[in-house]
């Protein structure tokens, strides 16, 4: 049996766009807590249209960071996804990487079958599971499969759609400054406010751990809004029209920031841009 760097449950979600050909950060991190070079990693490229150059690529970053075993899941359709040497592979991996692409494809073959099982047992016994983009919006219950793009909230601009379900309480959108997806998160969590919303801007990831707080890596930041006590329109407003959100709490977040998702607050933060760290209690005082 694989052994495994931690039993905690550890999620590793990426905006997209990830560095693979520089120092590549973030994919030399997913590698080093799946148990670096006794890695044992499968790569999920089933959301992309290019799934070889897709799998030459991450195989390529593994393989140059002293990976060896990096095997390939992807399932074509539902029945696929009951393939019983795909569900062993995901058995006995120690790290799970899913590509970017269309987080319908992952939504078609994963909620609800035995490769989707697969991966909630390989979560739960502390395998890192890891998605860029749409690889990442499927991570939670519920997920943006489609959506406007623009810094202001409209009424019914965004799909939403079943997701895998590892992260709760939460909806995750990628690319976020870059494509602009301010306003279709906003109104999403807005109209749903028990659920907390994430935006992770490219080269930039969250590592999440047992389900309850997170770490912002990379070049960009992490959005996370809180709508739990907001006033809306959102009960009233016509298709189109622009949202009336008033109280929401948006928290801005780069690298080195940790966030506790059950009391949506800092909890941490060690400055990556200076000279010396800053702690939360000292940025207190």
């Amino acid at each position: 049996m694989p052994r495994y760097p931690s039993t905690t449950p550890t999620l590793f979600i990426i905006g997209g766009a990830e560095d693979r050909v520089g120092r590549a950060a973030l994919l030399r991190r997913f590698v080093r807590i799946s148990g670096g070079r006794h890695s044992r990693l499968v790569v999920i490229p089933t959301a992309s249209s290019f799934q070889d150059e897709v799998v030459a690529s991450y195989r390529e970053v593994f393989n140059r960071f002293g990976v060896e075993s990096v095997d390939v899941v992807s399932p074509q359709s539902r029945h696929e996804a009951h393939d019983p040497r795909s569900v062993a592979l995901l058995d006995q991996a120690t790290g799970i990487f899913m590509s970017g692409g269309s987080q319908l494809r992952l939504s078609q073959f994963f909620p609800g079958t035995p490769l989707g099982d697969a991966l909630h047992r390989a979560h739960a016994r502390g395998a890192v599971v890891a998605g860029t983009s749409a690889g990442a919006s499927i991570m939670s219950e519920f997920m943006i499969s489609m959506g406007d793009e623009g810094i202001t909230p409209v009424q019914r601009a965004s799909q939403v759609s079943a997701g895998i379900g590892l992260l709760k309480g939460v909806i995750v959108d990628q690319h976020f400054a870059q494509r602009s997806r301010y306003g279709r998160l906003l109104s999403v969590v807005a109209t749903s406010p028990s659920l907390l919303g994430i935006g992770i801007d490219e080269d930039t990831a969250i590592e999440v751990t047992d389900g309850s707080r997170f770490t912002v890596h990379g070049r960009g930041g992490v959005i996370v809004m809180n709508c739990r006590d907001v006033v809306t329109d959102a009960p009233e407003a016509r298709r189109g029209a622009p949202l009336l959100i008033s109280g929401a709490v948006i928290h801005t977040l780069p690298a080195g920031a940790t966030f506790d998702l059950m009391s949506a607050s800092l909890v941490d933060f060690d400055e990556q841009h200076a000279d010396v760290g800053i702690s939360l209690a000292a940025a207190k005082s």
